[in-house]
Protein backbone atom coordinates (compact mmCIF):
# COMPACT_ATOMS: atom_id res chain seq x y z
CA UNK A 1 0.00 0.00 0.00
CA UNK A 2 1.44 3.65 -0.98
CA UNK A 3 2.20 5.86 2.05
CA UNK A 4 -0.93 8.40 0.27
CA UNK A 5 -3.37 5.71 0.66
CA UNK A 6 -2.58 4.72 4.54
CA UNK A 7 -2.17 8.79 5.23
CA UNK A 8 -5.70 8.61 3.55
CA UNK A 9 -7.37 5.82 5.53
CA UNK A 10 -5.75 6.96 8.86
CA UNK A 11 -7.33 10.63 8.61
CA UNK A 12 -10.29 9.30 7.91
CA UNK A 13 -10.18 6.80 10.61
CA UNK A 14 -9.40 10.26 12.57
CA UNK A 15 -12.31 11.76 11.39
CA UNK A 16 -14.95 8.93 12.37
CA UNK A 17 -13.48 8.69 15.96
CA UNK A 18 -13.50 12.70 16.22
CA UNK A 19 -17.47 12.60 14.62
CA UNK A 20 -17.99 9.72 17.32
CA UNK A 21 -16.46 11.25 20.27
CA UNK A 22 -18.83 14.20 19.11
CA UNK A 23 -22.02 12.11 19.24
CA UNK A 24 -21.03 10.92 22.55
CA UNK A 25 -20.61 14.48 24.09
CA UNK A 26 -24.25 15.85 22.69
CA UNK A 27 -25.94 12.76 24.07
CA UNK A 28 -24.30 13.28 27.09
CA UNK A 29 -25.22 17.33 27.42
CA UNK A 30 -28.38 16.64 26.61
CA UNK A 31 -28.90 14.00 29.18
CA UNK A 32 -27.80 17.01 31.58
CA UNK A 33 -29.98 19.25 30.13
CA UNK A 34 -33.30 17.50 30.00
CA UNK A 35 -34.34 19.13 33.27
CA UNK A 36 -33.95 22.40 32.29
CA UNK A 37 -35.91 21.45 28.77
CA UNK A 38 -38.78 20.17 30.75
CA UNK A 39 -38.45 23.17 33.15
CA UNK A 40 -38.77 25.43 30.08
CA UNK A 41 -41.65 23.43 28.49
CA UNK A 42 -43.77 23.36 31.44
CA UNK A 43 -43.74 26.85 32.09
CA UNK A 44 -45.29 27.25 28.61
CA UNK A 45 -47.49 24.18 28.46
CA UNK A 46 -51.58 24.41 29.31
CA UNK A 47 -52.58 23.48 32.85
CA UNK A 48 -54.60 20.23 31.91
CA UNK A 49 -50.98 18.61 30.14
CA UNK A 50 -48.95 19.51 33.01
CA UNK A 51 -50.04 16.65 35.49
CA UNK A 52 -51.48 14.39 32.47
CA UNK A 53 -51.09 10.15 32.09
CA UNK A 54 -48.65 9.42 30.20
CA UNK A 55 -46.68 12.58 30.24
CA UNK A 56 -46.84 14.90 27.04
CA UNK A 57 -42.97 15.84 26.16
CA UNK A 58 -43.98 18.63 23.41
CA UNK A 59 -46.47 21.17 24.13
CA UNK A 60 -49.91 21.03 21.95
CA UNK A 61 -49.65 24.72 22.01
CA UNK A 62 -47.68 27.48 24.00
CA UNK A 63 -49.53 29.42 26.54
CA UNK A 64 -47.81 32.00 28.20
CA UNK A 65 -50.19 33.38 31.15
CA UNK A 66 -48.13 32.04 34.08
CA UNK A 67 -45.38 34.58 32.60
CA UNK A 68 -48.37 37.21 32.41
CA UNK A 69 -49.21 36.58 35.85
CA UNK A 70 -45.67 36.09 37.21
CA UNK A 71 -44.41 39.65 35.54
CA UNK A 72 -47.73 41.65 37.10
CA UNK A 73 -47.56 40.33 40.60
CA UNK A 74 -47.59 43.43 41.91
CA UNK A 75 -50.89 43.68 40.43
CA UNK A 76 -52.60 40.43 41.66
CA UNK A 77 -54.64 39.54 45.00
CA UNK A 78 -52.63 37.09 46.69
CA UNK A 79 -49.89 36.56 44.02
CA UNK A 80 -46.44 35.95 44.06
CA UNK A 81 -44.25 38.87 45.07
CA UNK A 82 -41.61 38.54 41.99
CA UNK A 83 -39.90 41.50 41.57
CA UNK A 84 -39.40 41.79 45.33
CA UNK A 85 -37.70 38.28 45.15
CA UNK A 86 -35.92 39.35 42.01
CA UNK A 87 -34.92 42.54 43.50
CA UNK A 88 -33.67 41.02 47.10
CA UNK A 89 -31.68 37.82 45.04
CA UNK A 90 -29.39 40.48 42.46
CA UNK A 91 -29.04 43.00 45.77
CA UNK A 92 -27.54 39.60 47.99
CA UNK A 93 -25.57 38.10 45.07
CA UNK A 94 -24.11 41.08 43.35
CA UNK A 95 -22.98 43.02 46.90
CA UNK A 96 -21.83 39.46 48.14
CA UNK A 97 -19.66 38.49 45.05
CA UNK A 98 -18.13 42.08 44.99
CA UNK A 99 -16.72 41.71 48.83
CA UNK A 100 -16.28 38.30 48.42
CA UNK A 101 -14.22 39.08 45.46
CA UNK A 102 -12.43 42.56 47.17
CA UNK A 103 -11.25 40.16 50.41
CA UNK A 104 -10.44 36.78 48.71
CA UNK A 105 -8.27 38.67 45.98
CA UNK A 106 -6.32 40.47 48.43
CA UNK A 107 -5.99 37.81 50.98
CA UNK A 108 -4.99 35.37 47.99
CA UNK A 109 -2.42 37.63 46.71
CA UNK A 110 -0.83 37.95 50.65
CA UNK A 111 -1.15 34.02 50.80
CA UNK A 112 0.72 33.76 47.61
CA UNK A 113 3.37 36.65 48.45
CA UNK A 114 4.13 36.70 51.72
CA UNK A 115 5.00 34.40 54.55
CA UNK A 116 4.15 35.34 58.32
CA UNK A 117 3.76 32.97 60.83
CA UNK A 118 0.74 30.60 60.87
CA UNK A 119 -0.31 31.49 56.92
CA UNK A 120 -0.28 27.86 56.26
CA UNK A 121 -2.79 27.23 59.51
CA UNK A 122 -4.69 29.99 58.82
CA UNK A 123 -5.09 29.16 55.38
CA UNK A 124 -6.06 25.63 55.59
CA UNK A 125 -8.36 26.27 58.36
CA UNK A 126 -10.37 28.70 55.76
CA UNK A 127 -10.67 25.86 53.44
CA UNK A 128 -11.86 23.83 56.12
CA UNK A 129 -14.30 26.31 57.18
CA UNK A 130 -15.42 26.50 53.52
CA UNK A 131 -16.45 22.46 54.11
CA UNK A 132 -18.76 22.52 56.90
CA UNK A 133 -21.98 22.39 55.06
CA UNK A 134 -24.72 25.52 55.34
CA UNK A 135 -27.67 23.40 56.89
CA UNK A 136 -24.70 22.77 59.82
CA UNK A 137 -24.17 26.70 60.27
CA UNK A 138 -27.56 28.03 59.75
CA UNK A 139 -28.64 27.66 63.61
CA UNK A 140 -25.68 29.75 64.96
CA UNK A 141 -26.23 32.27 62.29
CA UNK A 142 -29.94 32.80 63.02
CA UNK A 143 -28.87 33.37 66.83
CA UNK A 144 -26.39 35.48 65.67
CA UNK A 145 -27.97 37.71 63.36
CA UNK A 146 -31.17 37.82 65.40
CA UNK A 147 -29.05 39.31 67.96
CA UNK A 148 -27.52 41.72 65.74
CA UNK A 149 -30.26 43.10 64.16
CA UNK A 150 -29.66 41.07 60.84
CA UNK A 151 -32.56 38.57 60.38
CA UNK A 152 -34.92 39.09 57.61
CA UNK A 153 -32.92 41.63 56.02
CA UNK A 154 -30.86 41.98 52.65
CA UNK A 155 -27.73 43.22 54.06
CA UNK A 156 -27.86 40.28 56.68
CA UNK A 157 -28.09 37.96 53.95
CA UNK A 158 -25.03 39.78 51.82
CA UNK A 159 -22.79 39.18 54.67
CA UNK A 160 -23.42 35.45 55.17
CA UNK A 161 -23.14 34.84 51.60
CA UNK A 162 -19.79 37.15 51.61
CA UNK A 163 -18.75 34.71 54.32
CA UNK A 164 -19.35 31.81 52.48
CA UNK A 165 -17.62 32.98 49.39
CA UNK A 166 -14.25 34.03 50.74
CA UNK A 167 -12.52 30.85 51.39
CA UNK A 168 -13.36 29.09 47.73
CA UNK A 169 -12.48 33.31 45.98
CA UNK A 170 -9.52 32.87 48.48
CA UNK A 171 -8.44 29.48 47.23
CA UNK A 172 -8.35 29.89 43.39
CA UNK A 173 -6.67 33.84 43.53
CA UNK A 174 -4.06 32.32 45.46
CA UNK A 175 -3.33 29.97 42.70
CA UNK A 176 -3.37 32.42 40.42
CA UNK A 177 -1.33 34.70 42.38
CA UNK A 178 1.14 32.03 42.49
CA UNK A 179 1.40 31.41 39.01
CA UNK A 180 2.56 35.20 38.36
CA UNK A 181 6.34 35.37 38.98
CA UNK A 182 7.16 37.19 41.96
CA UNK A 183 10.47 39.06 39.86
CA UNK A 184 7.40 41.10 37.91
CA UNK A 185 7.01 42.42 41.14
CA UNK A 186 10.63 43.02 42.31
CA UNK A 187 10.99 44.98 38.72
CA UNK A 188 8.43 47.40 39.43
CA UNK A 189 9.39 48.64 42.58
CA UNK A 190 12.78 48.77 41.19
CA UNK A 191 11.39 51.51 38.72
CA UNK A 192 9.54 53.17 41.45
CA UNK A 193 6.04 51.30 41.89
CA UNK A 194 4.94 50.93 45.28
CA UNK A 195 3.59 47.47 46.38
CA UNK A 196 0.34 48.65 46.03
CA UNK A 197 0.96 49.88 42.33
CA UNK A 198 2.88 46.99 41.65
CA UNK A 199 -0.52 45.01 42.88
CA UNK A 200 -3.06 46.94 40.76
CA UNK A 201 -0.69 47.78 37.83
CA UNK A 202 0.50 43.95 36.71
CA UNK A 203 -0.81 41.15 39.26
CA UNK A 204 -4.08 41.93 39.13
CA UNK A 205 -4.57 42.83 35.32
CA UNK A 206 -2.53 39.34 34.96
CA UNK A 207 -5.35 37.73 37.27
CA UNK A 208 -8.21 38.65 35.28
CA UNK A 209 -9.35 35.39 34.37
CA UNK A 210 -8.76 34.38 38.03
CA UNK A 211 -11.08 37.40 38.83
CA UNK A 212 -13.77 36.24 36.44
CA UNK A 213 -13.68 32.54 37.39
CA UNK A 214 -14.08 32.83 41.13
CA UNK A 215 -16.99 35.95 40.20
CA UNK A 216 -19.10 33.65 38.44
CA UNK A 217 -18.04 31.10 41.21
CA UNK A 218 -19.39 33.49 43.87
CA UNK A 219 -22.06 34.80 42.15
CA UNK A 220 -23.83 31.20 40.98
CA UNK A 221 -23.31 30.09 44.23
CA UNK A 222 -25.03 33.13 46.26
CA UNK A 223 -28.09 33.34 43.24
CA UNK A 224 -29.08 29.35 43.90
CA UNK A 225 -28.77 29.08 47.83
CA UNK A 226 -31.41 28.00 49.71
CA UNK A 227 -30.50 26.42 53.08
CA UNK A 228 -29.19 29.44 54.69
CA UNK A 229 -31.70 31.61 53.26
CA UNK A 230 -34.35 29.62 54.20
CA UNK A 231 -33.25 30.39 57.85
CA UNK A 232 -32.73 33.80 57.79
CA UNK A 233 -35.31 35.42 55.37
CA UNK A 234 -39.04 35.04 56.56
CA UNK A 235 -41.30 38.01 54.63
CA UNK A 236 -40.95 39.39 51.02
CA UNK A 237 -38.59 41.94 52.09
CA UNK A 238 -36.12 39.87 51.72
CA UNK A 239 -36.34 36.54 50.63
CA UNK A 240 -34.33 35.38 47.41
CA UNK A 241 -35.88 33.33 44.52
CA UNK A 242 -35.23 29.78 46.05
CA UNK A 243 -37.09 31.00 49.08
CA UNK A 244 -39.66 32.53 47.04
CA UNK A 245 -40.74 29.22 44.68
CA UNK A 246 -42.35 28.05 48.15
CA UNK A 247 -44.87 30.01 47.69
CA UNK A 248 -45.66 28.46 44.90
CA UNK A 249 -47.22 25.43 46.96
CA UNK A 250 -50.33 24.99 48.84
CA UNK A 251 -51.79 22.87 51.33
CA UNK A 252 -53.26 20.11 48.86
CA UNK A 253 -51.79 21.94 45.14
CA UNK A 254 -48.50 22.94 43.81
CA UNK A 255 -48.58 25.42 41.18
CA UNK A 256 -45.83 23.64 38.91
CA UNK A 257 -46.57 26.11 35.77
CA UNK A 258 -45.70 29.26 38.04
CA UNK A 259 -42.76 27.17 40.00
CA UNK A 260 -41.06 26.81 36.66
CA UNK A 261 -41.95 30.03 35.17
CA UNK A 262 -40.24 31.32 38.06
CA UNK A 263 -36.96 29.11 37.76
CA UNK A 264 -37.02 30.08 34.05
CA UNK A 265 -36.23 33.44 34.70
CA UNK A 266 -34.08 32.32 37.31
CA UNK A 267 -31.70 31.25 34.46
CA UNK A 268 -31.67 34.67 33.00
CA UNK A 269 -29.34 36.91 35.08
CA UNK A 270 -26.80 33.33 35.62
CA UNK A 271 -27.03 32.74 31.59
CA UNK A 272 -26.08 36.20 31.35
CA UNK A 273 -23.65 37.11 33.99
CA UNK A 274 -21.79 34.09 32.43
CA UNK A 275 -21.77 35.34 28.80
CA UNK A 276 -20.20 38.75 29.68
CA UNK A 277 -17.58 37.05 31.28
CA UNK A 278 -17.10 34.03 29.00
CA UNK A 279 -13.76 34.44 27.33
CA UNK A 280 -12.14 35.31 30.93
CA UNK A 281 -14.07 32.77 32.57
CA UNK A 282 -11.98 30.16 29.55
CA UNK A 283 -8.78 32.14 30.03
CA UNK A 284 -9.40 31.24 34.01
CA UNK A 285 -10.02 27.38 34.15
CA UNK A 286 -6.94 27.01 31.33
CA UNK A 287 -4.54 29.39 33.12
CA UNK A 288 -1.11 27.47 33.68
CA UNK A 289 -2.05 24.40 31.57
CA UNK A 290 0.49 25.26 29.41
CA UNK A 291 4.33 27.26 30.04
Amino acid sequence: MSPSYVKRVSARKKHWQQGLYNVIVYVIVLIFFLPVIWIILTSMRPEVEVNARPPIFLPQKLVFDSFIHLFGAGHAEKSVPFYNYLGNSLFASLLSTALALTIGTLSGYSFARFRFKGSNSTFIGMMLARSIPGIAVSLPLFILFARLGLLDKKMGLSLAYTAMNIPFTTWLMQGFFKDIPADLDEAAQIDGCSRWQSFTRIDLPLALPGLAASGIFAFLTSWNEFQIASVLTRTPASKTFPVGLYDFTQQFTVDWRGMCAMSVVMLVPAIVFVLLTQRQLVRGLTFGAFK
